[in-house]
């Protein structure tokens, strides 16, 4: 007597591929979120629902002194734009940017020309991951504070790093470049 064939199991169905766990948007513009990246930083972020365009807007939303504030100013000499790192608190002294430089004129670049050279709107310039290759200056006064505040390139986003590494990730030179105080 033959016994039944006893049925194959079926087949296992093929199994769903999870879905990859989306990576953290971060508040910071694309173009710096990027850049972070590409350097390997991790830094926090973060966004104010008021902007943080002017120093003082930032220093007031972050709880910090206003010394510890990085602006993130463009300027040109002798037509070629550079880009001065400079304290909230502080103002850029023109001529010694130009001694520093040896330039003939320095001046203020416009609203378009800071566009145009980093990428980002005037009041949220960060201090690297800019559209083009500019020649940086870092005021000395920076590495006066542990942690210092930047934008990260939008009017309502900020992030803090130490000075020297925010120097170094800016390929700035280290000068004096700060009016006197009066």
């Amino acid at each position: 007597m033959s016994t039944p064939a006893t049925p194959e199991p079926a087949a296992p169905e093929p199994a769903t591929p999870e879905p990859a766990p989306a990576a953290p948007v971060s508040p910071a513009h694309p173009r710096f979120a990027e850049a972070l990246a590409e350097l390997g930083l991790q830094v926090e972020v973060r966004r104010f629902p008021d902007a943080t365009r002017t120093a003082a807007e930032a220093a007031a939303a972050v709880g910090c002194a206003l010394s510890e504030i990085v602006k993130s100013l463009v300027f040109t000499a002798d037509g070629v734009p550079v880009l001065v790192l400079m304290d909230g608190s502080s103002r850029v002294d023109v001529e010694l940017v130009r001694r520093e430089l040896g330039a003939q004129k320095v001046k203020r670049a416009d609203a378009d020309l800071v566009r145009q050279t980093t990428g980002y709107a005037i009041g949220g310039v960060p201090p690297f991951g800019h559209a083009t290759r500019t020649r940086v200056l870092a005021d000395r006064r920076l590495l006066d504070h542990a942690v210092v505040w930047a934008a990260a390139g939008t009017p309502h986003t900020v992030f803090p790093l130490d000075p020297k590494t925010l120097i170094a990730h800016a390929g700035a030179t280290v000068a004096d470049v700060r009016e006197p105080a009066k």
